[in-house]
This record gives C-alpha cells, sequence and structure tokens, in this order.
C-alpha cells in the first residue's frame, strides 16, 4: 500500500520541480475556464500500475477534476486500451499531464518486468524480491510496482534490517567479527531488527551457519548448482536468498534449488517504461 503522506509530499516537490510560478503555456494558450475531458491511452502491452499516484496528481492539481476509471490497477493491458478519463478545466489537466505520465510509465514498466519474472517461476516456491537499486525519492513508489507485478519487497532502506555484504564483512575483518559485532550493536540500542549475511562461496555458507544468529544467508554470484548445494547445506536452518545477475532466462534454474527468495536489481533499475498518452478527446 502507499503511504498517503509520502505521495502528497512527493507530489509536491514534483509538481515544484515542474510548475513553479504556472504552466505558461496552457495559461497563454486556454480560456481560463475551458472545460475538457482527456483519455489516458495504452500504446504498448504491460502490466497497468499507478492508478492511485494519477487520481492524487490530479486532485493536488485541481481538486475539482474528476477521473473515472475503466480497468483495474495490476490488469494486464494492450495497446489502444483506455485505463481512465479524466474531466475538467482543460489547464488543470494539462499541468497533471506529464508528470501522471511519468510516474504511471515508469510504475508500469516495473510491474510489467516483474511480473515477468514471476511468471517464468511459477510452481517454484521462490519468491522474487527486489532491492536498493531503485530512484533516489520514489523507492516507494518503485518498491509498490514490483508488489503490483506480483513481487516481494527486500528490505526498504538501511534503517529497517541488517544486511551485512562483502564490503561491511571486509572492512569488519571477516563474517564471524562481523556478526558478533552486529549483536553488540542491536543490544546495546536496544533495537530489534532481522539480520541477513552475504555469502560469496561455499565456505562462507558454513562459516556463517557455524557462527548462526542470523535470520537468511544470500548467496551472491552463486551458480544455480552451487545455490543447490548452498541450499542442502543450510537445510532450513535459515532463509536463503540467491543473488547476483540473475535473468528471465536463469531464474528458472536458481528457483528449482528450494532456494526461498531470489533478489533481482534489474526489476527497478533496468526496465522500460510502458507507453502511455493523455490524449484530450474533441466531439
Amino acid at each position: 500500500m502507499l503511504n498517503e503522506q509520502e505521495l502528497s509530499q512527493f507530489i509536491d516537490n514534483a509538481l515544484y520541480e515542474d510548475v513553479r510560478g504556472g504552466d505558461h503555456t496552457s495559461l497563454a494558450a486556454l480560456d481560463r475556464n475551458t472545460q475538457g475531458v482527456a483519455k489516458l491511452l495504452v500504446k504498448g502491452e504491460g502490466i497497468l500500475c499507478g492508478l492511485r499516484v494519477a487520481e492524487a496528481i490530479f486532485n493536488k492539481v485541481d481538486a475539482t477534476l474528476e477521473t473515472s476509471m475503466h480497468i483495474k490497477e495490476g490488469a494486464t493491458v494492450k495497446y489502444g486500451d483506455v485505463p481512465f478519463h479524466v474531466s475538467g478545466n482543460a489547464t488543470s489537466i494539462l499541468t497533471a499531464e506529464r508528470l501522471v505520465l511519468n510516474c504511471m510509465q515508469r510504475m508500469s514498466g516495473i510491474a510489467t518486468m516483474t511480473g515477468k519474472y514471476v511468471d517464468a517461476i511459477k510452481g517454484t516456491k521462490a519468491k522474487v524480491i527486489d532491492t536498493r537499486k531503485t530512484t533516489p525519492n520514489i523507492r516507494f513508489l518503485e518498491k509498490y510496482a514490483v508488489t503490483v507485478g506480483g513481487g516481494s519487497n527486500h528490505r526498504f532502506g538501511l534503517y529497517d534490517m541488517i544486511l551485512l555484504k562483502d564490503n561491511h564483512i571486509d572492512f569488519c575483518g571477516g563474517i564471524t567479527q562481523a556478526i558478533l559485532k552486529v549483536h553488540h550493536y542491536l543490544k546495546i540500542n536496544n533495537l530489534d531488527l532481522r539480520i541477513e549475511v552475504e555469502t560469496r562461496n561455499l565456505d562462507n555458507v558454513k562459516e556463517v551457519i557455524k557462527c548462526g544468529g542470523i535470520h537468511r544467508i544470500m548467496l551472491d554470484n552463486f551458480t544455480a548448482d552451487d545455490v543447490k548445494a548452498a541450499v542442502e547445506l543450510i537445510n532450513g536452518s535459515y532463509e536463503t536468498e540467491a543473488s547476483g545477475g540473475i535473468t528471465v532466462e536463469t531464474i528458472r534454474s536458481y528457483a528449482e534449488t528450494g532456494v526461498d527468495f531470489i533478489s533481482v536489481g534489474g526489476l527497478t533499475h533496468s526496465v522500460n517504461s510502458l507507453d502511455l498518452s493523455l490524449k484530450a478527446e474533441i466531439k
């Protein structure tokens, strides 16, 4: 679910970036009281995402604008579909147009990409999850889009989970030292956070198991065969996550190893936006 306060703040900042002193093109070209209707036109194929965001943007620009939704969030759409109409002051519609499209195109692109990964591993127990490889200040929109596409969210940021990655471990002097330091930190700061440890080979996995006191083991840049060996070694003692360069073409081989989660940075950092347009309806 989208946080309404966070969404409102985002829209304020985005409108300031785009509008500031006014949409001078629309203000100059249109009479102040011109009324109009526009439709959202789909010009590609994918999973639709961002309808609530669009409504919130229109409402923020002009509370008198009315939206009529015809297609539900998360629906599969094709070229020529019309997810909604918006009606009211024409200048207000045009002022909101680009922000609505920018958000919905990217969010729909992420949902579409996620859906492809999720479809590729149907029938396995693995879940597709995202990463922190997101666009600054719109992470909450991008991670929401992942869920619309059928995926799940990893940690949201640095504040809500401990994830000991290779650099943490190297700077700390080793896996065991890092885990022990984390436990000390959590205790003295009275924090209750889940702990995940990144491993780079099976020897790392064995060290994490021996040390214990964690919740999930990340198997980073492992081959599918090595992931299978690691999952068997861990034997359900901890959650398992495969990560690193996994594509739509290869994800099935990883999912079939029995791993619990597969994280894919490409869900948010390497997507093509779904082509959408807002077109005036002239009768």
